[in-house]
């Protein structure tokens, strides 16, 4: 695991980090999400700072697509880990081809996940992370830093509050 002043990437996923993970529908079927907008301001931030900054979700939605677009992240992958074309491209994947796109390594990446279509990834980073809700089988990854806020309630700010101390960054 690397300090957290080594950072060049986050990446988080969405539902359950960036959301209480629950599923809102209207009676007309529009489905809905509640996103923190500490967390929001935490990766403007970020950025801000000079770390770039993305969503890796398995969800395809347009919910994701317009916070993503409102917050001026620099990456959005929606659908990792779904089939495609006969190809499943995991996070790990998409993480490693942003990470040569970027020339940097794995070891610069910060992720944040909260189920076990993340295990693989927080295995990999430098630095990996988890909101106090996620699964049993997350926190049980070796070296992950488990936040003290749940997914949707600060727990992103929370991470990016202490990325952005190591840096001695101030707004």
């Amino acid at each position: 695991m690397n300090t957290l002043s080594d950072i060049k990437l986050f990446l988080t996923d969405v539902d359950g980090c960036l959301t209480d993970g629950g599923m809102y529908y209207s009676a007309g079927g529009d489905e809905m999400k509640r996103f923190c907008v500490y967390d929001g301001m935490g990766m403007v931030l970020l950025r801000k700072a000079g770390i770039r900054c993305g969503i890796l979700t398995s969800e395809t939605t347009e919910i994701v697509a317009r916070r993503a677009k409102k917050l001026n992240l620099d990456y959005l992958y929606m659908g990792v880990g779904r089939q495609v074309d006969e190809v499943k491209q995991t996070k790990l994947d998409v993480c490693k081809q942003i990470c040569a796109e970027m020339g940097i390594t794995l070891a610069q990446v910060c992720y944040v996940g909260d189920d076990i279509n993340d295990v693989d990834l927080l295995k990999e980073v430098g630095f990996a992370a988890c909101p106090l809700n996620a699964r049993p089988e997350i926190k049980q990854i070796p070296g992950i830093h488990q936040l003290t806020r749940n997914g949707g309630d600060g727990a992103i700010r929370e991470l990016c509050d202490m990325i952005l101390e190591s840096l001695k960054f101030r707004v």
